[in-house]
């Protein structure tokens, strides 16, 4: 704003360019979310922010509530609980497919993330579970928000390698018609999940 050493005008000139600027990425990424990308990139965000209430909640449970298991099994048993609901919701959703689901194409390549998701909450849960032993020992609900807040870390760092795994490698494109394998019934041409190089 306004000093007594500047111009008052100047002053307001910088907060309406301010308000031009916000207002433009405003806009811009509203145009953005309204294009074939940014749907996608939508897609992506709501099947993780899923994902991720689903193992939160069952991470929440058997390890927070009723103590099942320690840190890093009752992450692993959450991950593996939240990674059904997101193969069939990131199937349906962001890659467009129904019926059967493809071994090399689909399942294959998913659940290979999956698997370093569930590798990668192992690595997090057990510095989680080490920071806990050493100073929180005692305090069972300060541990309990350790262990959730290292599932979040989890999953936002296998957000990114998901969203740029699958949108390089792979990519929704409408194949030419051929009779193959996938001409199968709940098989819908124009929802193929083709191999592609990286996409520059």
């Amino acid at each position: 704003g306004p000093t007594p050493w500047t111009d008052p005008a100047n002053g307001w000139a910088t907060d309406e360019s301010r308000l031009v600027r916000m207002r433009d990425v405003v806009v811009n990424l509203w145009r953005y979310f309204n294009t074939p990308s940014g749907k996608k990139m939508f897609r992506y965000t709501m099947v993780s922010v899923i994902s991720t209430g689903v193992s939160t909640v069952v991470l929440l449970l058997v390890y927070g509530v009723f103590r099942v298991w320690t840190e890093v099994p009752s992450a692993v048993f959450g991950n593996l609980v939240a990674t059904v609901p997101s193969y069939y919701l990131t199937r349906t959703w962001p890659w467009g497919k129904t019926g059967r689901s493809h071994i090399r194409r689909e399942i294959i390549p998913f659940w290979t993330l999956a698997l370093a998701g569930i590798l990668l909450s192992v690595v997090t849960e057990s510095e989680a579970r080490h920071i806990g032993l050493s100073y929180l020992r005692h305090d069972h609900l300060a541990r309990t928000v350790l262990v959730l807040g290292a599932n979040f870390l989890a999953f936002g760092l296998l957000w990114v390698v998901k969203l740029l795994v699958f949108n390089r490698l792979f990519k929704i494109a409408t194949p030419h018609h051929s009779v193959g394998v996938d001409d199968e019934p709940g098989h819908e041409e124009g929802s193929e999940l083709v191999e592609a190089g990286p996409v520059n």
